[in-house]
């Protein structure tokens, strides 16, 4: 289960994708989070799912990657999509038993909510696997730049960003370790009533906590012990530059969202 968690995990490579500036792809990223909402029916939605198969293709790393990483991530889409299957009451109405009601709206909401779910977290996905976790924080840091007029601690912000990306992976393949141990000892996590299996996870939260809670401790020791101090006055090992693909990426981009807009009115 969690080791096939792919969010926050880096795989290396030397694609287009990969060689493009991570406050490029951070910009993209958000952004396709909210230009994918301008699609309001088939072409557009068609016209989005292609635009995400080609940057993924573009990353050289393969769709079989990103459809994995997706199993972990299935409970809370089928939960997100059964609430506008059963909450949405307008429309004509399909089923009616009981307090459950069905309507032709509650089924398009639903199957809109479970694309639009499905394209922004591989399109996000592509951010965390091309994009080294320390590049992502430098990136925040440098987009946030203008905000430190106003008081905000940009240089602490990117600092926890870099470490809960580069503890995500740890973190899950430590779940993952003790989900093992607890088989191992008889637990079924998935045998029995949904309460059933929701209690089986207890065993699994309280020392991966426990352990979270440790693995902060020594590192905050660590920071310490090395003097480190955060703020303008540390130098960057590695330097952000503005390439002609990153601009070309951008363009790309417009066009993409140009063209979503534009189908609006095709049907």
């Amino acid at each position: 289960m969690f080791s096939n968690m792919i969010i926050g995990r880096y795989m290396p490579g030397d694609s287009w994708i990969h060689r493009l500036d991570a406050r490029t792809k951070l910009v993209l990223s958000i952004a396709f989070i909210f230009v994918v909402f301008f699609a309001n029916n088939v072409i557009g939605y068609a016209l989005a799912a292609a635009f995400t198969l080609l940057a993924i293709m573009m990353t050289g790393l393969g769709i079989g990657v990103f459809l994995r990483g997706l199993r972990p991530l299935v409970l809370l889409m089928f939960i997100t999509t059964l609430l506008q299957l059963f909450f949405v009451q307008t429309g004509d109405i399909l089923v009616h038993w009981a307090f459950i009601t069905i309507t032709t709206d509650g089924v398009i909401n639903s199957i809109v909510v479970f694309v639009r779910f499905m394209l922004i977290i591989m399109f996000s996905t592509i951010l965390t696997l091309t994009t080294q976790p320390l590049a992502v924080a430098d990136g925040m840091e440098s987009l946030l730049k203008p905000f430190k007029k106003v008081g905000l601690p940009v240089s602490e912000l990117a600092l926890m960003l870099s470490i809960a990306l580069r503890f995500v992976p740890t973190l899950m393949d430590e779940a993952q370790s003790i989900m093992n141990a607890q088989r191992a000892r008889g637990v079924r996590f998935n045998e029995g009533s949904l309460m059933a299996r929701i209690k089986s996870f207890v065993p699994l939260l309280i020392p991966l906590f426990v352990n979270a809670i440790k693995r902060a401790i020594e590192l905050g020791d660590a920071m310490e012990a090395r003097g480190y101090r955060g703020g303008d006055h540390r130098t960057k090992y590695r330097i952000l530059t503005w390439h002609t693909q990153d601009t070309v990426a951008m363009i790309g981009f417009v066009i993409f969202t140009i063209a979503l807009i534009a189908t609006r009115w095709m049907m």
